[in-house]
């Protein structure tokens, strides 16, 4: 950040991070793990969480070789009847997080669906991640590790199994996306402070 004023260096990068999948992959809980680490597991009896409505987000500061990075990470529901409004808010977006379930093929055969729609609403340049979520359950596996792999390769993006559960993977996989992110410096900008209350104007309901 060489070339910065105090007032500049004083303030954190923003970055706009989206999940995006088909609901009930776990993408609130994978927020929830990484944003909260102390809350119970999730999928723990303390933690049921109801489908997100509509949208939602948290903020996550975090440091990135001496740089103070704030990630406004939005979770966006992933019913169908809720698409038109979920895809709205990847413009703008830095980064993606794709979710499915190992356990559930039909979220899996959507990946490619969201990915069209990631590239039409934010462009082939930003970064995403492909997550296969709920590797706590094996023993109902129905995508194979390989499958995940394989796609991934396909679209150039990393990919992790992960589970929310177990909180396997969740903080490194948000590590690598943050990290190519902040490597490519397009697009992030200084938080103002103006950013997040405009953005919130715009959602209509959520969960919780």
């Amino acid at each position: 950040m060489a070339g910065l004023g105090p007032a500049a260096e004083a303030r954190p990068l923003l970055v706009k991070i989206v999940m995006a999948g088909e609901s009930c992959v776990g993408k609130t809980s994978i927020v929830r793990r990484y944003t909260e680490p102390g809350s119970p597991a999730a999928g723990s009896p303390a933690t049921s969480y109801m489908a997100t409505i509509g949208i939602d987000f948290k903020v996550k500061p975090v440091m990135f070789n001496d740089t103070r990075v704030k990630l406004q990470i939005w979770d966006t529901a992933g019913q169908e009847r809720f698409h038109t409004l979920s895809t709205s808010y990847f413009r703008g977006a830095q980064g993606f997080v794709l979710v499915y379930d190992i356990t559930n093929l039909k979220s899996f055969q959507s990946i490619t669906i969201w990915i069209n729609d990631i590239y039409e609403k934010a462009g082939d340049e930003v970064d995403v991640i492909l997550l296969g979520n709920k590797c706590d359950k094996e023993s109902e596996r129905v995508v194979p590790k390989q499958k995940g792999e394989k796609l991934a390769w396909e679209y150039g993006m990393p990919f992790f199994e992960t589970s929310a559960k177990e909180n396997v993977n969740i903080e490194h996989a948000f590590s690598v996306l943050t990290k190519e992110i902040l490597e490519k410096k397009s697009g992030v900008l200084h938080d103002l402070d103006v950013v997040s209350l405009n953005e919130t104007k715009k959602r209509t309901c959520c969960a919780f």
